[in-house]
Order: structure tokens, then sequence, then C-alpha cells
């Protein structure tokens, strides 16, 4: 099985959290960028709120998709000590990286929102989407970043994930959702017909009330 895009991935996520369609006490957060797409399907076919919850992966130079950590929200950050250990990048390197991610994710947090305040997370259950997990390290630090603000239940749901990932990312938060966990994972734009980049004029334009 394969999706044809993230609007159809989000559109199969949507089906495998029907249980929470139709409940007021839900939000959707959309990791930026690509997990926008999927979360505008999953907020509209819930009929819940969707928000943007921006979190930037901490990547290693010059392999910058892998992750050796995340940022989020409120100073969040989370490492992957394998990956840190692996790619032998020092404290102050990941410093520096964060240091560059941090003003990113405080653009993103301006130019996404228009000014809207965040929605209100206390007492709720927050459902976190993302276009699919590898590591992770992005992932753990939204729902850190999510726990935070008090939230009745959080939520990870995913059209795709590498099994190992979910197995784990399932300890640290009250429920994981995936549409698919393949046993030889590869790639999370191995499971998509298309998976190109989302830019920030979409996004704005999928978030725009």
């Amino acid at each position: 099985m394969r999706f044809r895009d993230r609007a159809h991935a989000g559109q199969l996520l949507a089906a495998e959290l029907e249980e929470y369609s139709g409940r007021d006490d839900v939000t959707v957060l959309a990791l930026p960028r690509g997990g926008v797409p999927v979360a505008l399907e999953v907020a509209r076919g819930l009929g819940a709120p969707l928000d943007v919850f921006p979190v930037r992966k901490l990547g290693v130079p010059g392999h910058e998709e892998l992750a050796v950590g995340a940022i989020g929200p409120g100073g969040v950050r989370v490492t992957n000590p394998l990956v840190v250990a692996e790619a032998r990048v020092g404290r102050d390197e990941i410093d520096a990286i964060a240091e560059v991610e941090a003003r990113e994710l405080e653009r993103q947090e301006r130019l996404y929102r228009g000014g809207r305040p965040p929605l209100e997370l206390a007492g709720r259950t927050a459902i976190l989407v993302d276009d699919g997990l590898a590591t992770g390290a992005s992932m753990r630090a939204a729902a850190l970043a999510a726990s935070a603000r008090l939230p009745r239940e959080v939520v990870v749901a995913v059209p795709v994930a590498a099994e190992s990932t979910a197995r784990e990312l399932s300890r640290e938060v009250d429920r994981v959702v995936c549409v698919l966990t393949p046993p030889r994972f590869l790639a999370v734009g191995a499971w998509y017909d298309d998976f190109g980049p989302v830019g920030d004029d979409e996004v704005r334009r999928l978030l725009a009330p």
C-alpha cells in the first residue's frame, strides 16, 4: 500500500482516528511543513480545530535529514543518543545547530499563525500529526512541548512510521496511531507517490481561517 499524496494519507489517517470524531475536546496539531496537509484532512475528518505546532529537527551537518535531536515550542529540546554517538557530534556543535533552528522555529510561528494565538490544550486531547516518523526526534520534541500545556491526552498520529520508532514513542505518549508500520521502512517518502516539498505559502494557505 502507498499514499497518493499527503492529502490522501490524511484521509486514511482520519479513518483510523474515527473514535475522536465529533468530540468537542479534541485539537489537531500539525507539525510543519509536511504534516500540515495531512493534519488538515484529519481535522476535517474529525470535525476538530486545527493548529500549527512548529518543531525543528537538529540535523547532522552534511547529512541534515539524519536527526541528532529536535527542538519545540517553549524551549523543549530532545536528542537521539545513538545518532549523536554514531555521527560523533559534540555538545557545542549541537548547541550551534539548535541556535540556528530556534530562530527558524520562531519565524515559522510568526508566519504561520498570522498573529493568531495558540489554541488552548489544557484538559483536551491533543492529536499531533506529521507525514511520517523515521527517527521520531521531531515528534518527541512536539510531544514534550504539548505535554507542558497540560492536555488530558497526547496522541501521535501519522500515516507511516518505522516500527521501532512507533513502539518507542508509545511509551512516551498516551497513544500512537499509524496507518502503516512496514517491517522494511526505508524512509517516509518511499511510501508516497507524491512527496514533494511543502512551502511556506502552501502552509499559510492551508492554515488560513
